[in-house]
């Protein structure tokens, strides 16, 4: 029974410390633990909105950016076509003047052999004409004139 005793006494010893544990836990649950869970709780908030702020503002950039994008790509379609265009004219205008060029060209290559013709048909002319005077020159210097004809064909 002394045992008994004794655990009655330490149990009756430790009432003061139990109630002051027990107090000690509501008085912390009351004065650190509920402001703590609200602030947190705040900040938990706060974050998550400015969170969700982050993620709207990111949307928006990227929209803008999407824009701009499709704006550039325009704008390059717009100066590719005109780079196009304007080659096309230069190309136009290149095969006008090689074309006139040619024309050019062949005229006087037509002009020129006209004028060959000619100079060739009085070249002609001129041979045919001195023919007969040649001829005769040769004849005179193969054959003298004091001769017979029945000279000269032998």
């Amino acid at each position: 029974m002394d045992i008994l005793n004794q655990l009655g006494g330490l149990m009756l010893g430790s009432v003061p410390t139990a109630v002051l544990l027990i107090l000690l836990v509501a008085l912390y649950g009351v004065l650190v633990r509920g402001p703590l869970e609200a602030t947190l709780a705040e900040r938990r908030k706060l974050t998550s909105g400015a969170v969700e702020e982050a993620k709207k503002a990111i949307a928006e950039a990227e929209a803008e950016t999407a824009a701009y994008e499709a704006k550039l790509r325009a704008v390059r379609a717009e100066i590719a076509a005109a780079r196009e265009l304007r080659l096309k004219q230069w190309n136009a205008e290149r095969d006008a003047l090689l074309e006139a060029a040619r024309g050019i060209a062949q005229e006087m290559v037509r002009a020129a052999r006209a004028e060959i013709e000619s100079s060739s048909a009085a070249a002609r002319k001129q041979i045919e004409d001195q023919t007969g005077e040649l001829s005769d020159r040769i004849l005179r210097a193969i054959i003298p004139t004091s001769a017979t004809p029945m000279e000269a064909a032998k």
